[in-house]
């Protein structure tokens, strides 16, 4: 890893919330292309998904989802259930960040795809009795829609249409379809 990335990683723990916004925000804007330092920073990142500071999940959470394009041994399919634990974390901002950023492993391969398209199927069924259940719910739409931007797949628009026709609340209903209508 080149040293603008590492003080970008180092710029993080800074107590500055401006040094640490910019580097989050360079490291993210990094990870719309393969890297190939993702193995360097993964074992912490992965032990970062159980941090007490829930920034440190977040973050932890997103990055390792961008890092699954750079991830040609798979290791995010090995790690997914303890990211997935994030997007079921106390603090609500923390589990939306997580939970917005799945959709990003799919871009790494057609197992990844089938994995993250089946663990946001059930996050859907399952978030109904949450608090913020319908947040959630609006999330996992708009992740399949940026998911079929990114590769479009009848596959995906498939799930998010199935997903939206079995909602019950009309209300929600229509909110959720006016994303695939963009």
């Amino acid at each position: 890893m080149d040293s603008t990335m590492e003080g970008y990683f180092k710029n993080l723990e800074s107590p500055d919330k401006e040094l640490q916004y910019e580097a989050f925000t360079a490291i993210q804007s990094t990870l719309m292309e393969p890297v190939d330092w993702a193995y360097e920073v993964w074992d912490k990142l992965k032990t970062q998904l159980a941090d007490p500071g829930n920034h440190q999940r977040s973050r932890a959470a997103q990055f390792l989802c961008g890092l699954a394009i750079s991830d040609p041994e798979g290791r995010i399919l090995q790690d997914l259930p303890a990211l997935l634990e994030v997007t079921r974390d106390k603090r609500f901002v923390t589990a939306r960040h997580a939970l917005q950023s799945v959709w990003r492993i799919a871009l790494a391969g057609q197992k990844h795809k089938q994995q993250v398209l089946h663990e946001l199927a059930g996050r859907y069924a399952e978030c109904a009795g949450e608090g913020n259940g319908t947040l959630l719910r609006f999330d996992i739409i708009e992740s399949l829609r940026k998911l079929y931007e990114a590769a479009p797949d009848e596959e995906v628009r498939q799930l998010a249409l199935s997903l939206i026709e079995a909602e019950e609340d009309l209300k929600y209903r229509k909110k959720y379809a006016a994303v695939w209508k963009k």
